[in-house]
């Protein structure tokens, strides 16, 4: 089996970044015997600094950044083009209303011909066909299934496995911050600021949810969604939005009694429909999932209806979402990259 070193560079290190680092300690010994691949970490950068090493850093070296210990902080982020990399993880958090930091993070990147891969939404949801089409044009590629739905392989299904099939709609629940609020408010008769309350406190909700509650999340995947699947060319300001802050607990009891639950969806299809809004599920329907989890239901003209659910967010979930972007970048892909 020939080899292959894959540097790559991983630029925000955050919840996300560093859930990157640890899934590829993780893995790596089995990804090296099973698939000929050698990952190796040579640089990490974020907001405290810069951190590199060209023949890989140790585990001992990321463990000091997290801590602070071991930081050059002289170093702007002329490190993607300088740095030398296969692959960039931009992880840095995401922007809507114009994409930065991540835009111009993902376009050094692909201007100094390296691939990447992301779970930054704001770039995509903004500028998805300049970014293909540059991606194109270097011939590199960008991936970003941990963009929608964390963990669910929502996108990879769609383009790999489902690739014989046209894709009809695309519908489901795509913010478990959401699902989680209304599935509590549900089943204990609260009131909402109950239990968005409740959710900070566990740390399902940001101090800030406003994102969540009205929908923009949902919102900003069903955009990246539209135009990696449909090839629309849309942003989430095209998007007919309602969120969950005017649901009450009376609402809720009535749909139940009904023989229905009310949760937040999301829907795509190729005859334009782009919406997110709070609706009547029956019980008995598979997109009637609990807590935190993420569901989604692609329909489809060959394989009917095929519906997905996991954890939508979490640091080693979309990590391990970012992991297989990587290794599928090399499945088929025949450059010589450092065979040794």
């Amino acid at each position: 089996m020939k080899t292959k070193i894959i540097r790559i560079l991983i630029i925000g290190f955050g919840n996300i970044g560093g859930g990157v680092a640890e899934v590829i300690s993780r893995k790596k010994e089995n990804i090296a015997k099973k698939q000929g691949l050698v990952l190796k970490i040579v640089g990490i950068a974020d907001l405290k600094g810069v951190i590199i090493n060209k023949n890989g850093l140790s585990e001992e070296d990321i463990r000091k950044f997290k801590t602070g210990e071991k930081i050059e902080k002289t170093r702007d982020l002329n490190i993607i083009k300088e740095i030398e990399h296969e692959v960039m993880v931009e992880a840095t958090p995401t922007n809507i209303e114009n994409g930065e930091p991540g835009l111009t993070h993902i376009i050094a990147a692909l201007e100094s011909n390296r691939h990447v891969v992301t779970s930054n939404k704001g770039p995509l949801a903004l500028e998805y066909k300049r970014l293909m089409d540059l991606a194109a044009e270097r011939g590199k590629e960008i991936r970003f299934g941990a963009t929608v739905g964390g963990s669910l392989p929502i996108i990879s299904l769609v383009k790999d496995n489902l690739a014989s099939n046209g894709i009809i709609s695309i519908k489901g629940i795509l913010n478990g911050t959401c699902n989680y609020i209304l599935t509590r408010m549900a089943e204990q008769g609260l009131p909402y600021e109950h239990v968005l309350k409740e959710a900070q406190e566990l740390g399902i909700a940001e101090s800030d949810p406003s994102k969540d509650v009205e929908g923009i999340d949902t919102a900003v995947k069903l955009v990246i969604l539209a135009n990696s699947v449909f090839d629309r060319d849309v942003s989430y300001k095209d998007v007919q939005i309602t969120g969950i802050k005017d649901i009450t607990s009376e609402a809720l009891e009535m749909a139940d009694e009904a023989g229905y639950a009310i949760k937040l969806l999301g829907e795509v299809n190729k005859g334009g429909c782009l919406k997110v809004a709070p609706r009547l599920v029956p019980k008995d329907n598979p997109l009637n999932v609990r807590g935190t989890l993420n569901v989604v239901t692609i329909k489809t003209d060959l394989a009917g209806n095929i519906t997905i659910l996991g954890k939508g967010a979490g640091p080693i979930e979309t990590a391990s979402a970012i992991l297989s972007d990587i290794l599928g970048i090399y499945k088929h892909n025949n450059e010589n990259d450092f065979i040794i």
